[in-house]
């Protein structure tokens, strides 16, 4: 174990230490350590020594941040009076909890975060509160996923049980498609994971659009924050390709999906947590896909500060010192949304290639997501790691958006050598 800290001086000197579990990578969080500290002071806890991120941090400590024991003695070690402590890691978020329960601090119940973690705890949970959700089924070999599947009726999907960004998840329509199914469930698992005894879920398939809601939990007591509603693609994997947040969804003010999302919270145990839940808008109502104890991916938390103003690292952040977030009510019916782009076919990237020139004027950012030399292989085979840019937009409404969109991405080319 290492440790860095430096004296804080300037605007920050005064403000309250956050500890801050893992930082995650530079195109998908920055903008969250930006906004946490205008606010806070923040100490890293990294599995390695931290670079890009140093100018956001008054120190850091170099721990392994998936043994709460070990950061447990180190915060101790250092000797400093952290105010708050979070992460919005989905592998740390237990850690974490487990972490700031041992300092004193605020956070949800370590059993209630990981009931999220684990997906068919949360499952169960969610069952005996009576939350809509989907039916699911633990399995650990191809012939218990068979007659899961069988029981609950095709089309199913199936997942694994504690992974994240869609990694895995496949639809099969009959029996025909199970085995392909498991084996792309099974065999895909992060090495920072522990593996579980039937790693694998068998799920009820939800038709209807899918959505997320990021919200805060404080006190048991959720406030939705804004919507996103997903473009997904790559079937029958159901890799996220997109997202749209729009300031005045009307579903902010669903009374039935609120209840769902209150609801969804309380079962779990969640009390204080800024949480990511999926649902998908069926014909019988919202039903839940699941619930994360932390931020939200895929750029939807920067969307939503676009179009509602809302610094959702600045209420993560409260969140964990025990400060009541003040949340921006916006006017007006602002659409931001985020595009990811794959190369057409595998390839060795050799670069990323933008005609600014041809980009519209609602487009906000172009970024580059794929150093030269790496190897795109397309979902199934990779997920997120196949994409190579990504394009934001904003404007009056979706369909503007959209529109901006198809033309930010024809602007944007990735070159390469295609893969065998």
């Amino acid at each position: 174990m290492t440790s860095e800290t430096t004296a804080p001086s300037g605007p920050r000197a005064g403000r309250p230490l956050l500890l801050l579990v893992g930082s995650g990578s530079r195109p998908w969080r920055e903008y969250l350590l930006r906004s946490i500290t205008t606010g806070y002071r923040l100490h890293l806890f990294c599995p390695a020594a931290p670079t890009w991120e140093q100018r956001y941090l008054d120190g850091h400590t170099v721990v392994d941040t998936a043994d709460a024991a070990a950061m447990t003695a180190a915060a101790r070690a250092g000797g400093g009076s952290f105010a708050g402590v979070l992460t919005y890691e989905e592998t740390r978020v237990v850690p974490t909890a487990e972490l700031a329960t041992a300092l004193g601090l605020r956070t949800s119940p370590p059993a209630a975060v990981n009931a999220c973690r684990d997906k068919y705890l949360g499952r169960l949970a969610l069952g005996r509160a009576g939350v809509p959700q989907a039916e699911a089924i633990a399995v650990a070999d191809l012939a218990q996923a068979g007659k899961a599947a069988r029981r609950i009726g095709y089309p199913v999907v199936v997942k694994p049980r504690a992974l994240s960004a869609s990694c895995g998840v496949t639809l099969a329509t009959g029996p025909h498609e199970i085995e392909e199914a498991y084996r792309q469930a099974a065999g895909i698992w992060f090495d920072d994971v522990p593996r579980l005894e039937a790693p694998v879920l068998v799920e009820e398939f939800l038709d209807g659009p899918e959505v997320s809601v990021d919200a805060f939990c404080r006190d048991g007591r959720v406030t939705a924050l804004f919507v996103a509603h997903k473009d997904l693609g790559f079937a029958p994997g159901f890799e996220e390709i997109g997202h749209t947040v729009r300031a005045d969804d009307p579903l902010l003010h669903d009374e039935r999906l609120l209840g769902v999302l209150q609801d969804a919270h309380a079962a779990v145990g969640l009390t204080d947590a800024v949480t990511h839940t999926e649902l998908r808008l069926t014909a019988d109502g919202p039903k839940v896909v699941e619930i994360n104890a932390r931020i939200g991916g895929g750029r939807i938390p920067y969307l939503g500060r676009l179009v509602t103003g809302t610094e959702i690292g600045l209420v993560a952040a409260d969140l964990a010192v025990g400060a009541v977030p003040e949340i921006p009510r916006p006017a007006g019916s602002t659409t931001a949304a985020v595009r990811f782009l794959y190369p057409e076919r595998d390839m060795r990237l050799a670069s990323v290639e933008i005609d600014e020139a041809a980009l519209p004027a609602p487009v906000r950012e172009v970024l580059p997501l794929a150093e030269p030399g790496r190897e795109l292989r397309l979902p199934p085979v990779d997920n997120a790691r196949s994409r190579f840019a990504l394009v934001i937009a904003v404007a009056e409404d979706e369909r503007d958006c959209a529109a901006a969109l198809d033309e930010a991405a024809a602007a944007v080319t990735a070159k390469g050598t295609p893969l065998p």
